[in-house]
C-alpha cells in the first residue's frame, strides 16, 4: 500500500488529515486514477486510524468527487471525464502549442484559484501547506516539479469542479516536456515557490480576488522563465 505508510499525525482532526494525505496522494499522481483502494480495514490499519475517522474522510471525498464508492468493486479513484480524455486524443500535436496551452491555463486557472479560495476546506489547506514546506526548502529540479503539479492539482481539487480538474490534468500533460525550463535554477524554484505561496495567503483568506490576481502574476512569471530556455514559447 505505497503511499498510505507515509501518513504522519499532526494537528487537525483525523479525518481531515486522512483527506489531505490522499488529495496529496492523488494530486501528485501517487494515487491514479481508476486505483482501487484497499477495503476499509486494511486502510484504517495502514493509517493507524479508527474505521469511524476513515469513514468520515471518505464521506468528504466523495462528496467532492474524488473517490467513488462501489457496491461490490470498493472504493475507486476517479478517472478524468472521458469527453475530457478524448479532446486531447483528438488535437494533433501541431494544435498543442506551447502558446495555446499557456493561454489555457491563464483561463482556467486563475479562475479555479478564486473558487479554491471560497470553497476550500480545513483537509485542502492543510495539504497546501504541507507542499509549500517541502518546496520552500533547498529542493531539487525534480523534487520542485513534482512540488508545482501537486501545488496545482490541489488548487483544482480545491474549486470542487471535475471539469477544471479534468482541464488542469490536460494542461499538466501538455507541458509535461517543458515545464522543466520554468524551475531549472534554484532562483526559478523560489520564484515559483513565491508565487505559491502567495496564491495560498489569498486561498486560505478566502479572498478570490486576490487569488486570481496572485494566479495571473504567478503564470506571468512562470511564462518569462520558459521564455528564457525556449524562445519560440
Amino acid at each position: 500500500m505505497d503511499g498510505f505508510d507515509a501518513f504522519v499525525r499532526r494537528s487537525l482532526s483525523v479525518s481531515s488529515e486522512i483527506v489531505a494525505h490522499i488529495e496529496t496522494l492523488i494530486s501528485s499522481g501517487s494515487l491514479e486514477p481508476g486505483t482501487k483502494l484497499p477495503p476499509e480495514r486494511e486502510l484504517a490499519l495502514a493509517l493507524k486510524v479508527s474505521r469511524v475517522s476513515l469513514r468520515e474522510a471518505m464521506h468528504e471525498l466523495e462528496a467532492k468527487r474524488v473517490i467513488e464508492r462501489r457496491p461490490g468493486r470498493g472504493t475507486i479513484v476517479l478517472e478524468v471525464p472521458s469527453h475530457a480524455r478524448a479532446l486531447y486524443e483528438e488535437m494533433s500535436e501541431s494544435e498543442r502549442t506551447l502558446r495555446d496551452v499557456a493561454e489555457l491555463r491563464e483561463t482556467i486557472e486563475p479562475k479555479f484559484a478564486e473558487l479554491a479560495a471560497e470553497r476550500a476546506t480545513r483537509a485542502t489547506l492543510y495539504a497546501l501547506e504541507q507542499v509549500l514546506e517541502k518546496s520552500g526548502r533547498d529542493v531539487s529540479l525534480e523534487e520542485s516539479l513534482k512540488a508545482d503539479i501537486t501545488f496545482h492539482m490541489l488548487l483544482a481539487q480545491a474549486s470542487q469542479n471535475p471539469l477544471m480538474v479534468a482541464l488542469n490534468s490536460l494542461a499538466n500533460s501538455w507541458t509535461e516536456s517543458v515545464r522543466s525550463f520554468s524551475h531549472e535554477t534554484a532562483e526559478a524554484r523560489r520564484c515559483s515557490h513565491h508565487g505559491h505561496q502567495r496564491i495560498f495567503d489569498a486561498v486560505q483568506s478566502g479572498n478570490g480576488a486576490a487569488a486570481r490576481d496572485a494566479m495571473l502574476a504567478h503564470l506571468a512569471d512562470v511564462a518569462n522563465l520558459t521564455r528564457g530556455s525556449y524562445p519560440s514559447f
